[in-house]
């Protein structure tokens, strides 16, 4: 005799389980290979490759900074003269740039090899773009699964494309009038 429990059909396991699980098995594998190439080229190199890493990483994140800076004080001096902002180029990979060059350079601050060689990847412009887009995708099928009335939602608002560029002109309407008070609470006096 079968019980209703055990007919019912288990749920895949979301990737979320398994995070700590594979946080904890690529920080054994960053030590471990920490440990081989230590044992290859000698400990001052390895320390040296690290500390080389860390730099580049700060270097890395502190130019992207000020590229995004620099990004956002253009659209806000556009905005004032009354022009639309420009879009990136299509295909020039600056659209995801500046967080994928942020990412990587994180990549290359965290200690390990594996670490460095992925934030190095990053660096690449066309690995850029493709890891830029399947983040994009992954983010706007979680935005599209998203409830109604939840932030996904509201994000998904924001990113109503009109393909004629009209702007809806709109008055917000509120009423200033203060509510009843409540008769059950005594009123606040100093």
């Amino acid at each position: 005799m079968t019980t209703p429990a055990s007919t019912a059909r288990r749920r895949p396991a979301r990737p979320r389980t398994f995070l700590p699980l594979a946080i904890a098995a690529w920080l054994v594998l960053e030590i471990w290979l920490l440990g081989v190439v230590a044992d290859w080229i000698g400990g001052p190199a390895v320390v040296a490759l690290l500390a080389a890493g860390l730099v580049l990483g700060v270097v890395v994140i502190k130019r992207a900074g000020r590229r995004a800076f620099k990004n956002l004080q253009s659209t806000f001096q556009q905005a004032q003269a009354g022009q639309p902002p420009a879009a990136p180029a299509a295909g020039s990979g600056k659209g995801s740039g500046n967080g994928m060059t942020m990412l990587a350079g994180l990549l290359l601050i965290l200690p390990g090899l594996l670490s460095d060689v992925a934030g190095l990847l990053l660096l690449l412009p066309p690995v850029r773009a493709v890891v830029g887009r399947r983040f994009e995708r992954m983010l706007e099928k979680k935005v599209a699964a998203a409830p109604a009335g939840s932030f996904g939602d509201a994000y998904r608002q924001t990113r109503i494309h009109y393909p004629d560029g009209k702007v809806v002109q709109g008055e917000v309407v509120r009423e200033d009038t203060p509510p009843a008070p409540d008769p059950n609470r005594p009123p606040l006096t100093p």
